[in-house]
């Protein structure tokens, strides 16, 4: 048999191991609340080619190669095991039951004890204020996660009119998106009812310009946490606004937010969050990329101080062709200039790591690219590295800590912005462009700046809401020792 004829056996062998993974994964959601992912790849509406190019994807990124035979040995396992409410990273049990001298079985059982007889959240009504380009993709994510009725439901989304046919212009922009492609699903819409409906989730379209006056329990909403979206109201007095409205019982803003309110990039210190709290900041898509990063140099390195420079995607509030814009240099085109403009991101990292206060500053450089940022981290440190040092923590750091669902690790020299398109990390370190001499240390971080920073929303939210299930295994201490 030729090369050609053998890999093409290989690759028929795969996808019809990962076809009989599918009903699994989708049981394992349906009958047990149990959400299933490699190296934080989630498989749940995977096609079997999916699932294939999923093992292929974190091979590239670093991980060790995973089997796909061994995959769906675990799965088989688990769903006989039928564990409650989790979140199960399989690949890492494939490689701890590779470590261990127990049968697949008896390591399953006592790897996943902790999630037995574990229960779903409540149900906590999510609506969305303003539908623009984070908003939609929060919508994605949250029609995505819904189950079995468990975590956070999304429930509506406020907007003003903006036309006579805007119920159907309003579905079809969560549809078709330029950047990050067709809805995975289905979307439709109820007039009469003045509803979407995607994949079976009726998502209330509600029309107002006042965000105080909203009366959502006339649509069966109750004790919501109401996402703004929209950027308008920054500060405490105006975003309270929402809390007079019925049904409305928390806040949270897409954006980074004025002192008082506790500024939040999950992973870092979402553990403040106390139920008292009534509005909040996710603090912006910069900040949760850069942030986890510093905080892992910072633990490793110590950082005595540093610029951040962001390369970044132009966004809405540029003008396509030049015109009037009450911001410097912003009234210019955004689609044929480089713009200097300013950040707040490299303060704002205070917020989170009150150690870094005054350590850093920051600049941005918006380019003419739809999505997909870059952050350029000039440090110096206060003990020494090599760039080999370096990018064996961070990788290690990627596949093992704590904040291994915000900072991901490549090595490759083809990576381009557009690779990083749909990434659910917060920020990719390049390990191929990394910098280390002695005391001075560049790191580049890659990050899509309007999915990434989406993922890190829906985070929060899981945080606010109480809704996020236990994490096995559980995730460790990385060191500079391994």
């Amino acid at each position: 048999m030729n090369d050609s004829a053998a890999h093409r056996d290989d690759w028929a062998e795969s996808e019809e191991l990962a076809e009989r993974m599918i009903p699994l994964i989708g049981a394992l959601r349906r009958e047990h609340d149990v959400v299933t992912s490699l190296h934080g790849h989630r498989l749940l509406g995977l096609s079997a080619t999916g699932l294939v190019e999923v093992h292929e994807r974190v091979a590239q990124l670093g991980h060790e190669r995973l089997p796909i035979e061994d995959t769906l040995a675990v799965l088989e396992a688990i769903h006989a095991l039928a564990p409650g409410a989790s979140s199960l990273d399989v690949a890492r049990l494939v490689a701890g039951h590779a470590e261990s001298d127990q049968s697949l079985e008896n390591y399953l059982a006592e790897e996943l004890a902790p999630a037995r007889g574990a229960v779903a959240a409540e149900p906590t009504d999510v609506v969305l204020y303003g539908f623009g380009r984070i908003g939609r993709l929060l919508a994605r994510i949250l029609i995505a996660h819904t189950g079995g009725g468990s975590g956070l439901r999304l429930r509506a989304i406020v907007v003003r009119r903006g036309a006579e046919n805007d119920l159907a212009k309003r579905a079809s922009l969560l549809l078709r998106d330029s950047v990050h492609g067709r809805f995975a699903g289905s979307v439709t819409v109820d007039e009469e009812a003045e509803q979407i409906i995607a994949n079976g989730t009726r998502i209330q379209v509600i029309y107002s310009d006042d965000p105080a006056s909203i009366d959502y329990t006339a649509h069966g909403i109750h004790d919501a946490i109401v996402v703004d979206n929209t950027g308008r109201w920054r500060d405490e007095e105006g975003l309270s606004q929402h809390l007079r409205s019925t049904g409305v019982a928390r806040v949270l803003l897409t954006a980074p937010g004025k002192s008082p309110l506790k500024n939040i990039v999950h992973g870092i210190n979402d553990e403040t969050i106390a139920d008292s709290d009534r509005i909040l900041s996710a603090a912006s898509c910069t900040t949760n990329a850069i942030t986890p990063v510093l905080a892992a140099i910072d633990e490793a390195y110590g950082v005595v101080k540093g610029h951040v420079e962001t390369v970044h995607s132009f966004t809405n509030d540029q003008n396509l062709i030049d015109n009037f814009h009450k911001g410097d240099r912003r009234g210019r085109s955004a689609v044929l200039n480089m713009v200097i403009t300013e950040t707040g991101a490299a303060k704002a990292v205070a917020k989170a790591l009150p150690q870094l206060e005054g350590k850093l500053t920051g600049s941005s450089i918006r380019v003419p690219t739809p999505d997909v940022s870059l952050a350029v981290l000039h440090l110096t440190i206060e003990r020494p590295a090599t760039k080999y040092q370096v990018n064996d923590y961070l990788r290690r750091v990627s596949l093992h800590s704590k904040l291994r669902q915000q900072i991901d690790y490549v090595e490759s020299p083809d990576v381009v912005s557009t690779d990083f398109v749909g990434s659910h990390r917060a920020g990719i370190v390049d390990g191929l462009a990394t910098i280390a001499d002695e005391d001075t240390l560049i790191l580049y971080v890659w990050y899509d700046n309007e999915f990434g920073y989406s993922c890190q929303v829906i985070r929060v939210l899981e945080v606010m809401a109480g809704s996020h299930p236990i994490v096995l295994p559980e995730r460790r201490e990385v060191t500079l020792q391994g």
